[in-house]
């Protein structure tokens, strides 16, 4: 900054309002400071300047794993949501383990971010109120009951109940899901399935193989069908990376998607809207879920001591071509 005052023609505390955005500065010595500012290649140092303010205007937003796509679609929608309350955001991948996730909020902390949304986490209950202690903290897409911590979350069991119901529609009573087995969520998805079937009477249908929220994990619960004497005729899978495994599983033994088997996946990523694979998916309302974890992150900043609240998100289901009526009704 002396450089710049210097470079300028002004004041160290004139270059100091500048950066401040003063209202109190003349727009001629705004250029002036500015462009001699640009000429040294300056910018401020936001982690010195936060030394003397409660607030860096930095956030840390944590993910569960970036290798699946939809946490690519998320950390878009929350850098935008984070960029229009002028919030800047540091990125951290937990790669799908707790311990990891527990040392990328510490390192947040470490460096002074205002707050901390962890998307998805693995993170115990446990963890998570330690965690909360050390920076405002909201879990998104993993439920919890704790003092100290914001939730927002889309409605799980809704989102599993508008898939099968969608099945069953179609005419298909052999619906077997796949689950995400300790991934966020993958409990209330499960639980929404069994529910919905036993709902539509379908109880003595019920079929779960156990999955986990990767590709690879998609394609072995495919082969576990496979080696039965016959298919389903239709899979709903706890995620779009599973569905994604399960559509390749299949066509290479020769059987075609929705032809013998309807397939219905969740999240509504990038991948599902691919023509190639063209998903049906359970859509996770991205946008509205940033600007509510957003909104509840900045008003536990401003009283830390606030109860831990919850916010509950509506889906919808997005029909695409990998569903149809089963083969034996057309």
């Amino acid at each position: 900054m002396d450089d710049v005052a210097r470079a300028a023609g002004v004041s160290r505390s004139l270059v100091s309002l500048v950066f401040q955005d003063s209202p109190k500065v003349a727009t001629a010595s705004r250029d002036r400071v500015m462009g001699a500012a640009d000429r040294l290649g300056y910018r401020p140092n936001a982690l010195a300047r936060s030394l003397a303010s409660a607030r860096t205007n930095t956030i840390g937003i944590l993910l569960d794993d970036l290798r699946n796509p939809f946490f690519a679609d998320a950390l878009g929608a929350f850098e935008d949501a984070a960029s229009a309350q002028g919030l800047r955001a540091l990125i951290a991948d937990g790669r799908r383990d707790a311990t990891r996730e527990e040392e990328a909020v510490r390192t947040f902390a470490d460096h002074r971010v205002d707050g901390v949304i962890s998307i998805s986490p693995r993170l115990s209950d446990a963890q998570l109120h330690a965690l909360a202690t050390l920076t405002p903290l909201v879990s998104v897409e993993r439920d919890c009951s704790l003092v100290n911590v914001d939730v927002v979350m889309h409605d799980e069991r809704e989102g599993a109940r508008l898939a099968v119901e969608h099945l069953a529609e179609l005419g298909h009573r052999a619906i077997t899901h796949i689950d995400g087995g300790p991934g966020a969520g993958s409990a209330v998805r499960r639980d929404g399935y069994i529910e919905a079937m036993r709902s539509l009477g379908l109880a003595d249908s019920i079929d779960i193989v156990a999955g986990e929220y990767t590709e690879a994990a998609g394609r072995e619960a495919a082969e576990v069908l496979l080696a039965r004497p016959g298919l389903p005729t239709a899979v709903f899978c706890a995620n779009d990376a599973m569905a994604a495994g399960v559509a390749a599983a299949i066509a290479e033994q020769g059987f075609t998607i929705p032809g013998d088997v309807s397939l219905v996946g969740y999240d509504n990523s990038m991948l599902a809207a691919l023509h190639v694979l063209s998903l049906t998916s359970v859509r996770q309302p991205l946008d509205v879920l940033a600007e509510a974890a957003i909104s509840a992150l900045l008003l536990r900043i401003e009283d830390p001591q606030r109860t831990g609240t919850r916010v509950l998100v509506p889906t919808t289901l997005v029909v695409r071509r990998s569903t149809a009526i089963p083969r034996s009704s057309a």
